[in-house]
């Protein structure tokens, strides 16, 4: 099944859970037992629980010695009928204990080092996904994708987390908007929600609502309880599957402005979803907003969170111009509109002045993207001008680390001409094209479109947009594009 998998360029994810059901013939029951590496009650006995396999017991993931032991378990020769495009999803780790108080390891127990676990509860998980993170990674050298109920400061190096088992309520989706902000807010940018409600059943505006708003989250997922009703998007007929198609196509085309506001949180702590009175601290209208949000200071999302709802208000904030990124309709700053919104339409704006990226071909994975042709959005200010930033690495190993095998290509729009600065290092020349450029805001009328040798290009022109075809065929290559009125 991996094999097949691994053919389309996608990658598998298995839940791996931190209790070990007690077994006298599960051989890594017998070696965690044998090493003395469970949670110990305080009389010095193995803690013994209950959760999915029956009586368990517990390691002791705060001791480095353990997490070492952990983490060898993901070796391709332990982890039997693994492969290298198999992933971990750590659940029920702060931890769940079904008979324990609170549901929970009790307080008392002891640690290897005879720390009561009142002192460590919240770090339970965090060292939990530290070790399987450390395991992946050292199974190929490639970077892991480890996803975590628990999480701590911290956990945002180790990989994605979610908000927990919610409901298939409106009040949940409303509800999941300021909880994945302040997640972010706290330095932890790979964040979402479960699309859909854990419990419950949505219905079809449901479920198409909280795939619009998802889309545009940082961790994109649908998940539901094993009692539910199955919810594939196929089982609600044609047209809602389309819809829930598009909508999961659109997702991977911003991936190229996605990755590139992750770089950004590496580097600097920044959250990918923000509130927007992080960039407008002087519009006071933006500080009680909990029902939009941006991506990274660019984007302007404002997805439908109630039910019966056509339309929707949205807040455009300070003094930018902000452009609808399917109509191009202009919005200005500092004004509150009623927008509509029917189920095939999410309320997505670009900030005037800012260039942003996109991979427009639908594919069945991001790995068959990765040689893609870019399309680049400018959107220009009251003065003509933008700028905007897309980076690029190879999406799997650490040379963007170790060798600096990367690409920052600026951009900018000035005087009627875009230009693009690649800075790019360790060998790393990416030789995707730039197969389009859009331009936005621009109110003259353009004669000609050329290079940099004056060459000239196949452009389109309508009211509230410029398109220009095959303009660059290199992103690693520098370059200028101007538009001559």
């Amino acid at each position: 099944m991996q094999a097949s998998i691994k053919h389309f360029g996608r990658k598998m994810v298995n839940i791996v859970d931190p209790h070990i059901k007690r077994d006298n013939k599960y051989s890594l029951h017998l070696e965690a037992e044998k090493n003395g590496y469970y949670i110990k009650t305080k009389d010095g006995k193995d803690f013994d629980g209950w959760c999915w396999p029956g009586s368990s017991s517990y390691l002791d993931f705060t001791s480095p010695q353990v997490r070492d032991f952990w983490s060898d378990r993901f070796s391709l020769e332990k982890y039997g009928g693994s492969t290298d495009i198999l992933h971990i999803w750590n659940d029920m780790n702060e931890p769940s204990v079904f008979n324990g108080p609170e549901v929970t390891i009790p307080k008392d127990t002891l640690n290897l080092n005879g720390v009561e676990f009142r002192e460590f509860h919240n770090l339970y998980g965090f060292y939990h996904q530290w070790a399987t993170s450390e395991g992946i990674i050292r199974r190929s050298n490639k970077r892991a994708f480890v996803l975590s109920r628990a999480f701590f400061a911290g956990s945002q190096r180790f990989g994605a987390i979610w908000t927990g088992d919610n409901a298939a309520e409106w009040s949940h989706l409303a509800a999941s908007i300021p909880m994945l902000l302040t997640i972010g807010l706290a330095g932890l940018p790979f964040a979402g929600a479960d699309v859909g409600g854990f419990f419950g059943n949505p219905d079809e505006e449901l479920l198409i609502r909280w795939y619009q708003a998802g889309a545009f989250q940082p961790f994109f997922r649908a998940h539901a309880h094993i009692d539910t009703k199955r919810r594939e998007p196929w089982l609600f007929g044609d047209k809602t599957l389309r819809i829930l198609r598009d909508i999961v196509r659109q997702r991977y085309t911003w991936l190229p402005q996605l990755y590139s506001l992750f770089r950004e949180a590496e580097l600097h702590g920044w959250p990918v979803m923000r509130s927007l009175w992080m960039h407008y601290p002087q519009d006071t209208e933006t500080f009680g907003l909990e029902k939009q949000w941006m991506l990274g200071e660019d984007l302007l999302v404002t997805p439908v969170i109630e039910q019966g709802e056509t339309s929707t208000n949205v807040y455009f904030p300070g003094k930018d111009n902000w452009f609808d990124v399917i109509s191009y309709e202009k919005y200005e700053g500092g004004s509150h509109v009623r927008v509509a919104a029917s189920l095939t339409k999410i309320p997505v704006y670009q900030r005037s002045g800012s260039i942003v990226f996109r991979k427009m071909r639908a594919r069945r994975s991001t790995q068959m993207m990765i040689s893609d042709p870019y399309t680049v959005i400018v959107a220009l200010d009251a003065a003509g001008e933008s700028v905007g930033s897309l980076y690029i690495d190879d999406e799997s190993s650490f040379e963007y680390k170790t060798s600096k095998a990367y690409c920052d290509i600026k951009f900018s729009f000035s005087r009627s001409t875009l230009t693009g600065e690649p800075n790019c290092s360790g060998g790393f020349k990416p030789g995707n094209v730039i197969e389009r450029v859009i331009l936005v805001g621009e109110s003259a009328e353009v004669k000609s479109v050329t290079k940099d040798d004056a060459s000239s290009l196949e452009f389109s022109q309508s009211e509230k947009h410029i398109i220009v075809k095959m303009p660059v065929k290199s992103v690693s290559e520098g370059f200028s594009l101007t538009f001559n009125s």
